[in-house]
């Protein structure tokens, strides 16, 4: 989303939000995230060891909400195997010119006996105002303050169009967009043949500005005597820590049912807005998510998995700016997962329930949702052949949340005036999708087509009203048509010596509107197309690549195009002791030809454009 360099989430097929989930080894992030989009994902990279993107029926065991699909990050803070080695340790660490970014984690496993072992782990990075390429303001947002400079000159008012000149004019960094985020973590696991249980406690910290659309003001209440605002505030800034604890376990069983499985979380989780010096708002989350599955042992090409899960999340909010009440959800859900393998054929069908209840006792506010989700996917592969085709349908129910059902007050980070609809009922999609793959030593290429169709969709955008000095942001209810396909391909055309030379590329583009000539949904990324060269060998990888988005002229009211862009990314990797040495040396360079590119799905696209030219170094060690 590209909120600001401390706060960004995934985009998927042009959802974002909730529905699509974030989880850490299948149980959500147990944060703020999804209740506004300047506030981080308590998840931090460095520390990770894959991301998976999940889609299809599979997503269903995650949430019936995860219309978009759910980004998974799997991380080894509790120990899934036993090292060989009597101490184990991975490190990396490194620095991005464009923040001054530095950055370093590493973590160390110890087995203690030939079934348990220990794990700690840490990160620390620190970066300064990120640097840009050109003015910081968009075209459109650049004449708007110029045009009010000019007017307030004419007035007189000769402090106040300097002010609003150089804000338009604002070229270089970013204010306001430095950050400095640690973690730490540890845990143990017990793992032998007949399943295995570990336990982890882990601390999330982060610092970050909060960039401000230049040329607006902000009130809380009523203007002073004689028409003047309020004291002017300093730069929101939002201090965020969180406390967790995590249980993994399996046992073996046999039978039917060859596993079972089961995964909880529970989170301490506060966030302060600061207003300078200020405290503006502060944020709280309490929450407890666990899930429990039964995997039955395959049998003449049948699979399977049944499970529950449930979620209990308090949330506070205190201050001037809570603009969304005290209030607590609960959830409960039993899904299943099965799949056939009929030779040359594949079905897969997925199923689940959930029942969600949110409750604001302050303004009392109790609602129940019931929802029904479910999947079914058919493939087709030919005998010894690479190619495979197939179509899955699904039809997903989300219940609103809690943002959706009960903000209404201002909220400084987003600089809005948000408004919910206690009132709203479930959404619900049918959505389909066709897809193509060929897959072979040196070939992969996959095409997706897909449509959903809404009712009943939740969306915010502005109304062109303001309250308190900010522009009205609403939440309203209406059908809705997405549509778009994906594609991407990797093909090795040549190989010379130890190198073998890559090409690759993907493509996606998606259109979502509202029906009935409501205009387009807001924020939807334009098409994009992103094509690369690598030379790949046990030592050394190059890669190349140019990623060229278009414009995004489909806006609905009072949202602002945005213009299309071309970037030039550059990568070297060097292993010194060869593959499994246990050292990579990276440099790369990232916006090669120092563009100015904004990516339309952001909130903040208008002052916050991407990075400009970034030279990284960095380097990774395990051994």
């Amino acid at each position: 989303t590209s909120f600001a360099p401390g706060a960004s989430r995934p985009v998927l097929r042009g959802f974002q939000g909730p529905r699509v989930r974030v989880l850490t080894d299948g149980i959500g992030s147990l944060d703020a995230s999804n209740t506004s989009v300047d506030h981080a994902v308590t998840i931090d990279p460095l520390t990770a060891q894959r991301v998976e993107v999940l889609r299809g029926p599979a997503v269903l065991l995650f949430g019936g909400d995860a219309i978009g699909g759910a980004v998974n990050v799997i991380d080894k803070r509790i120990p899934r195997d036993i090292p060989d080695d009597a101490v184990h340790i991975d490190a990396i660490g490194g620095y991005g010119s464009a923040a001054n970014d530095w950055s370093i984690a590493g973590s160390v496993d110890v087995p203690l006996s030939s079934k348990l072992v220990i794990h700690a782990d840490g990160s620390f990075r620190d970066t300064a105002d990120v640097r840009v390429s050109g003015f910081v303001l968009a075209p459109a947002l650049r004449a708007e303050l110029l045009a009010a400079a000019a007017e307030e000159a004419d007035e007189g008012y000769a402090d106040e169009a300097a002010e609003l000149t150089d804000s338009a004019n604002l070229r270089g960094r970013v204010p306001n967009t430095a950050s400095r985020t640690q973690t730490a973590g540890a845990g143990v696991a017990y793992i032998d043949d007949g399943g295995n249980l570990g336990f982890s406690v882990s601390y999330y910290d982060t610092d970050y500005g909060v960039p401000a659309r230049p040329g607006t003001g902000h009130a809380h209440g009523d203007e002073e005597e004689g028409g003047e605002g309020g004291a002017e505030e300093g730069p929101v800034t939002i201090g965020l820590k969180q406390i967790r604890a995590d249980l993994r376990g399996g046992v073996n069983i046999g039978g039917f049912f060859e596993a079972l499985n089961f995964r909880a979380g529970y989170s301490d989780y506060e966030h302060t807005e600061f207003e300078g010096d200020e405290i503006g708002t502060a944020f709280s989350v309490s929450g407890i998510e666990a899930r429990g599955e039964l995997v039955q042992a395959e049998h003449n090409g049948w699979r399977g998995v049944l499970g529950t899960q449930v979620l209990v999340r308090d949330f506070n909010a205190i201050g001037a700016e809570a603009f969304v009440p005290k209030n607590s959800l609960e959830s409960w859900a039993l899904f299943a997962l099965q799949e056939v393998d009929l030779g040359n054929w594949e079905m897969e069908g997925a199923l689940r329930f959930d029942q969600t209840s949110i409750s604001a006792n302050i303004i009392n506010f109790d609602r129940s949702f019931n929802t029904v989700s479910g999947a079914f996917g058919l493939a087709y592969a030919p005998d010894d052949a690479a190619f495979k085709i197939g179509a899955n349908i699904s039809h997903a129910e989300r219940a609103p949340s809690a943002e959706e059902l009960l903000s209404n007050g201002p909220h400084i980070a987003t600089q809005a005036f948000e408004i919910g609809n206690p009132n709203f009922t479930t959404e619900k999609s049918w959505g389909g999708e066709l897809y193509a793959r060929w897959d072979s030593d040196d070939v992969q290429l996959s095409a997706t087509a897909y449509a959903n169709l809404f009712n009943d969709y939740i969306f915010e955008a502005e109304t062109g009203a303001e309250q308190d000095g900010l522009p009205i942001f609403q939440y309203f209810q209406r059908n809705a048509t997405y549509y778009g396909f994906e594609a991407s391909a990797s093909a090795v055309i040549a190989r010379d010596g130890a190198f073998d030379f890559i090409a690759d590329g993907v493509a996606d583009y998606v259109r979502a509107k509202i029906d009935n000539g409501g205009g387009p949904v807001p924020r939807i990324p334009p098409l994009r197309l992103l094509g690369g060269l690598k030379a790949h060998s046990d030592n050394i990888d190059l890669r190349a690549e140019v990623e060229w988005s278009a414009s995004q002229n489909k806006v609905v009211a009072f949202e602002t195009p945005t213009d299309g862009f071309t970037i030039v990314n550059a990568t070297a990797a060097w292993r010194p002791f060869g593959k499994e040495g246990g050292v990579t040396l990276l440099a790369s360079a990232n916006n090669i030809f120092d563009v100015n590119a904004r990516r339309h799905a952001s909130f903040t696209k208008d002052y916050v454009p991407l990075s400009g030219r970034d030279i990284r170094l960095s380097a990774k060690f395990s051994f």
